[in-house]
């Protein structure tokens, strides 16, 4: 997506200057984003009239699988990442036999009987303020782990339209494949081949290793970014 955007900034800002995009984040490959914010710093002459005028000349140049859904500016200090309060992500699991080939990539296939009361119990465990090291992926060689593991999870809501499942997860911050190794030991107990007490410690007990069981990219996606107030929300 970044790559996309800066080249379509390439086109529409006068001069064409290097225009450089901060997200509020970064997805996996396959993770789909709904909400993404980003900013970019441009002279007021260099570009489009207004937010609307922006949003017009980005998507006449943006790939179909990006869109600028809203623009405006924002104040001095506003950081897409660093002034972020909080983030929404949904994660969708098809449970129907057989995955509606339209639903390729856009969602888990998790069939079969489903114990959804054991995986809206344990996904209560997730609220509150924990250490999530066992809930975080190395992202690899070269990149420092996080300076601190522990995140506050303000909201969890599991929803069921039929063989549609949704889980979301609202918090003021999310570690590497935080969400996907959430979801992915929720499927064991849903499962049935854990049970909600291994759930819950492997939140009471951060200092064992990672867990193995990641749910996939396909169905997770991005929601919303939340910012501190209405005049902080801004970018591209």
């Amino acid at each position: 997506m970044q790559d996309a955007a800066e080249a379509a900034l390439a086109r529409v800002i006068k001069g064409g200057g290097g225009a450089r995009l901060h997200g509020s984040g970064r997805t996996d490959a396959g993770v789909h984003a709904l909400g993404q914010v980003a900013h970019f710093d441009c002279p007021v002459e260099a570009g489009p009239p207004d937010g609307a005028a922006w949003v017009r000349a980005l998507n006449a140049v943006l790939p179909a699988q990006v869109r600028a859904m809203a623009c405006r500016a924002a104040p001095p200090d506003f950081h897409a990442r660093f002034s972020a309060a909080g983030k929404r992500y949904r994660y969708r699991i098809c449970r129907a036999d057989i995955l509606p080939p339209l639903e390729a990539g856009l969602a888990w296939h998790l069939w079969g009987d489903l114990d959804l009361a054991a995986l809206r119990a344990g996904a209560e465990h997730f609220r509150g303020e924990h250490d999530f090291a066992r809930f975080a992926a190395n992202r690899g060689p070269g990149s420092p782990p996080p300076q601190s593991t522990v995140r506050r999870i303000t909201g969890v809501q599991v929803e069921e339209s039929g063989d549609d499942l949704t889980i979301e997860f609202s918090g003021d911050g999310f570690l590497y494949k935080m969400v996907r190794l959430m979801v992915g030991a929720l499927a064991r107990v849903a499962m049935r081949r854990d049970g909600v007490g291994w759930l819950r410690g492997l939140i009471g007990d951060p200092r064992g290793g990672a867990h193995a069981y990641c749910a996939p990219a396909d169905g997770l996606y991005l929601v919303a970014v939340e910012y501190p107030s209405p005049a902080a929300e801004g970018g591209a």
